[in-house]
């Protein structure tokens, strides 16, 4: 059921944004595995078992996504996930990724200490080879920090094809690096909700 083409890394270092530089870069990164759709071109009614074989995917995209940022663990503060799912498939096919993808990274960071209370936040389209997409991104463990909110663009050259999915997991090591628009600080996260 699991077919792997290619597996895709971006990461990348932001030192600031028109502004005075951060006292440390901002790191953010994004994995993406494009995979056969085994239900390109057909109506599938059930999904489940696609969900539970993409697990073991999900936690190896997480622990190279980690890996090729180069940083610890616990210094990710923002997480998120996506998928492209190629013209021969249907939406449905990219919301398999709901739970292996998100819990991948949420077990990965609790793991090693990490406070993941948050939703792992999605996007998902059909779209061409090389379509865009822009992978939300909020705090790993309170979804109202609003310096946290944010979005990272991601393709995959040549891909989905018509009959694959492009799955995407995204991390960052904090905040927008000028974000001073107000709001809950992550100083003032308290509780299992983050307001508590």
């Amino acid at each position: 059921m699991i077919e792997i083409r290619e597996v895709f890394t971006h990461v990348e270092t932001i030192f600031h944004e028109y502004g005075p530089p951060a006292a440390t870069p901002l790191v953010r990164g994004a994995i993406m595995a494009v995979l056969t759709n085994p239900f390109a071109g057909r109506y599938e009614p059930d999904l489940l078992p696609m969900m539970d074989a993409l697990k073991p995917v999900g936690l190896d995209m997480a622990r190279r996504l980690l890996a090729a940022m180069q940083v610890d663990a616990k210094s990710i503060e923002s997480y998120g996930k996506g998928a492209i799912v190629g013209a021969a498939g249907e939406l449905e096919h990219g919301a398999v990724w709901h739970v292996p993808g998100g819990y991948a990274m949420r077990e990965l960071l609790e793991g090693q200490g990490v406070a993941t209370n948050a939703i792992v936040i999605s996007a998902k389209k059909v779209g061409a080879p090389s379509t865009r997409l822009d992978v939300p991104l909020a705090h790993v463990n309170a979804s109202y920090v609003r310096s946290h909110f944010d979005a990272m663009e991601v393709s995959v050259p040549g891909a989905p094809a018509a009959d694959e999915v492009v799955f995407v997991l995204a991390m960052t090591t904090g905040a927008r690096v000028h974000a001073r628009v107000g709001g809950l600080a992550v100083s003032q996260i308290v509780g299992k909700d983050g307001l508590r």
